[in-house]
């Protein structure tokens, strides 16, 4: 695995102001504090008001069924390597339906995996994006099979965003929180 920071490059805020306040209480709070990632972006405060507001619309009012969107949130994790991204999507992927193997078989080759041809071309469709930018054209019409032009461009947005986010996880060392599950130990990994 290449390099990641283990402990916070930015430190998360530790006092907020009346409208700082309100802003995070937004957010994932975990003990009443919010979790790691909202505590370092709130020190830009604007950014943290539209990314909750774009990270909101695919968390909570997107198209995309819930487990399908976590399945392609946890690849982008996996892909990216972010701890963080993948620890607090395994509990959020867990939710909405994913078993413990699912899970683990997203830090997996997708050769070594058993998934549908649905599912499967999520993963590929992630996979391309991390590897070329580009949703090969194979992935594309296995998508359109199962999805519509609309439905596309949400799933492919979503790959994006959380490609920013492990990025910036990664990048300022934001460290698990409390309770949030590391990478699975497998030794098929």
């Amino acid at each position: 695995m290449t390099y990641r920071p283990s402990s916070f490059r930015i430190t998360p805020i530790t006092e907020t102001d009346e409208e700082l306040s309100a802003l995070l209480e937004k957010t994932l709070l975990i003990d009443g504090k919010p979790a790691n990632i909202f505590g370092v972006l709130a020190k830009h405060p604007a950014l943290l008001k539209r990314f909750n507001l774009l990270g909101g619309f695919i968390l909570n009012k997107g198209m995309i069924p819930e487990r399908e969107r976590e399945i392609v949130i946890l690849r982008v994790g996996a892909n990216c390597r972010s701890r963080y991204e993948f620890g607090q999507h395994t509990l959020i992927g867990q939710k909405c339906g994913l078993s413990e193997e699912e899970i683990v078989a997203l830090l997996r080759p997708i050769g070594s995996n058993v998934w549908d041809k649905a599912d499967g071309a999520l993963i590929n469709m992630v996979d391309d994006l991390c590897l070329d930018d580009c949703v090969s054209d194979k992935t594309w019409v296995i998508l359109k099979d199962s999805w519509n032009d609309a439905e596309i461009i949400e799933l492919i947005l979503t790959a994006g965003f959380y490609r920013m986010v492990s990025g910036f996880l990664n990048s300022a060392g934001i460290e698990l929180d409390e309770g949030v599950p590391d990478f699975p130990e497998d030794p098929t990994i």
